[in-house]
């Protein structure tokens, strides 16, 4: 059995859009991070640090996106959706795999600032200003690099899904005009069935509340 722990546009859909691409059958738990109900002991005893996604492969127990994405493709190798030891393309695909939390930690950062900074508190202008210019200038440098369909000149692979996942949330703090390459590219991805399919199980997001947060008068 394998069954996924996930909060809806949290991490835990990487894994979702690449158990689907892998063909993979596999049941979902859902939670949300405003109720509580990752902070359960029962919870904790799976993730640590109270977060998703988890995942119940046959019974091993595991926690970090990357770390999961890279496991299931070394069990399931038959896409090739990750270049093995040697291969010409590894470089470039654990530097992705890299990069891809850099994204993802500058759109956690704008979330703490704009999304779930509680009353009386008030977020820094400066500080949302200064992630906000950092998360364009991450973009920007892939954006001035992409010349095929996808990260990798050898084409889809589980890379695309880390990565691809920071740039949709990046969509609620920059206007994705400034990116036409990456805008494409996105497109592309969301044609892919197994992105379909991952979606139509994704189910309804609670974290944001509005469409685009612009960056705060100073």
């Amino acid at each position: 059995m394998i069954r996924l722990h996930h909060v809806p546009l949290g991490r835990s859909l990487r894994v979702i859009w690449l158990l689907e691409e892998l063909g993979l059958d596999f049941e979902v738990a859902y939670y949300s991070i405003r109720d509580g109900s990752m902070r359960t002991p029962e919870f904790l005893a799976l993730s640590p640090a109270g977060r998703v996604p988890v995942l119940d492969y046959h019974g091993e127990v595991l926690f970090e996106s990357g770390a999961i994405v890279q496991l299931l493709c070394e069990r399931h190798p038959e896409p090739a959706l990750q270049p093995g030891p040697g291969a010409q393309t590894r470089a470039l695909y654990l530097e992705m795999l890299a990069y891809s939390e850099t994204v993802g930690c500058l759109v956690e950062n704008l979330n703490l600032n704009r999304v779930f900074l509680r009353d009386p508190a008030e977020p820094s202008p400066v500080v949302i200003k200064l992630l906000t210019a950092r998360l364009r200038a991450a973009l920007g440098a892939i954006e001035r690099r992409m010349e095929g369909d996808c990260l990798l000149p050898t084409g889809f692979s589980a890379a695309d899904i880390m990565f691809a996942y920071g740039f949709e949330l990046a969509r609620y703090y920059v206007r994705f005009e400034e990116f036409p390459r990456l805008t494409a590219y996105r497109d592309r991805l969301k044609a892919r069935p197994g992105y379909q399919r991952a979606k139509a199980r994704d189910g309804e997001q609670d974290i944001y509340a509005q469409d685009f947060y612009p960056v705060p008068e100073a």
